[in-house]
């Protein structure tokens, strides 16, 4: 792939034609790319995100871009109104197909130092903001068969020091994938997840490596590179589409080997080394 080649551009147009997605975290990061990605590629999208403001300027780019956007602002972490968005979306779009959670929250802490409002906020909206989706999504999913596809991250599986609120959180929601995909296969819903490694231009890259810290990062990563928001909206193309039909019960790994090198960086971090 060239410098000048995006990692959408070996996709077909109109994979997603006639389907309509929804999308958690849609304002911003992965979610928003995730969004104008499946809206690039004839899905009609529904935007849900807390801050409206951020929400209508990615619906705005879909629309002009000749795309379909719809946006409703709620908390994943608030059952009712995430439930009314999921149905008020389903309504607008006559369906509701794929659901993508990418709604997440993190930041870097000492776990001797992490209160307990700290570590329940996280897992209050990555995992149970993630489960709400799914349920309020369920009856939409199961009318005529659709995709769950939630972003977990490596920390699920890798331990991760100054990141347990974030990695219990991950890790519950690959269980859940697996859980679900056991549980709605029947329904015709399947259900799978990505992980990606560090993302270039994202909140969570400038939160969880800054400065030197992120370029020592870069440096060990095996492919010698950040991913591109592209690449990670790619995969998902690739599992939302019918070439990802036979997938379910399974996170897809997008982190161009991070994980191969364990926590270095985070334990740099822990011991003043960066």
């Amino acid at each position: 792939m060239t410098a000048t080649t995006s990692a959408l551009d070996v996709f077909a147009p109109n994979l997603l034609a006639g389907r309509a997605a929804l999308v958690t975290g849609g304002g911003s990061g992965i979610g928003a790319g995730i969004a104008r990605t499946f809206a690039r590629h004839g899905a009609k999208v529904a935007l849900v995100g807390r801050t409206a403001e951020k929400l209508e300027k990615v619906a705005g780019e879909i629309r002009e871009a000749g795309g379909e956007a719809s946006v409703h602002a709620c908390d994943v972490r608030e059952y009712a109104s995430l439930e009314a968005a999921v149905n008020a979306a389903a309504t607008a779009f006559g369906r509701l197909d794929l659901l993508v959670n990418s709604a997440a929250g993190n930041f870097l802490a000492p776990a001797a130092m992490l209160s307990a409002n700290g570590f329940r906020s996280v897992v209050d909206i990555d995992l149970c903001g993630t489960f709400n989706a799914c349920r309020a999504a369920y009856a939409h999913l199961a009318k005529q068969g659709g995709t769950v596809l939630s972003i977990t991250a490596t920390q699920a599986t890798i331990p991760t020091p100054l990141q347990v609120h974030a990695g219990a959180a991950k890790a519950g929601i690959e269980k859940l994938t697996r859980d679900l995909a056991l549980e709605w296969g029947r329904a015709g819903i399947r259900v799978v997840a990505v992980a990606p490694g560090p993302v270039e231009g994202t909140e969570g890259m400038s939160r969880l490596a800054p400065g030197t810290t992120g370029d020592k990062l870069k440096h060990r990563v095996p492919a010698g590179r950040y991913a591109s928001i592209d690449e990670i909206a790619a995969a998902c193309l690739f599992l939302a589409s019918p070439a990802g039909a036979y997938v379910t019960g399974t996170t897809l790994l997008v982190d161009g080997g991070t994980s191969l090198i364990g926590a270095g960086p985070f334990l740099d971090l822990m011991y003043g080394d960066a």
